[in-house]
């Protein structure tokens, strides 16, 4: 069964699912579907917590469990999304190579690797949005540019 709730943020209202293994999405412009009543739940309320304390300016220090539905290849993206600390990025490029080399691979392409970054369903605390260009530079975000940019500007990465 899934859970469902709304969260306002300074982004917009985020649609938060859970089940009950997990936390499943973060979902930024998406209504919560009206045949289905939202409910509280504790991995909810948890991340709403999380949420909390992450636009208020602390590093949350809630521990989610998470349960984001992939490939093994896009979980394995994501795990590694997740070692990115707060208030700093990593390039596809070099996402990618730990990829490979957690693979056994001589390399794998940044491209890959950027399809798999694109269909995070937890954004913000699986932080897709910590991922740059190979020299800095801003490329897509599910959530748009604009809300990258507040994204990292907020963890003090952009000016």
């Amino acid at each position: 069964m899934t859970h469902y709730a709304q969260y306002p943020s300074p982004l917009g209202t985020l649609l938060l699912t859970c089940s009950e293994e997990g936390l499943t999405g973060i979902w930024m412009d998406r209504p919560c579907p009206e045949d289905v009543p939202s409910r509280s739940h504790p991995i909810l309320d948890n991340t709403k917590q999380w949420l909390d304390a992450y636009f208020g300016g602390q590093i949350p220090h809630i521990s989610l469990p998470l349960a984001p539905e992939g490939t093994p290849f896009q979980r394995l993206v994501w795990d590694i999304l997740l070692t990115i600390p707060y208030g700093e990025t990593r390039s596809y490029g070099s996402i990618a190579r730990e990829v490979a080399r957690q693979l056994g691979k001589a390399a794998m392409s940044a491209q890959a690797v950027g399809g798999a970054v694109g269909r995070n369903p937890i954004s913000i605390v699986i932080p897709c949005h910590r991922c740059v260009g190979a020299k800095g530079q801003l490329t897509g975000y599910a959530g748009g540019l604009a809300r990258k940019a507040w994204l990292l500007r907020h963890e003090g990465i952009l000016p």
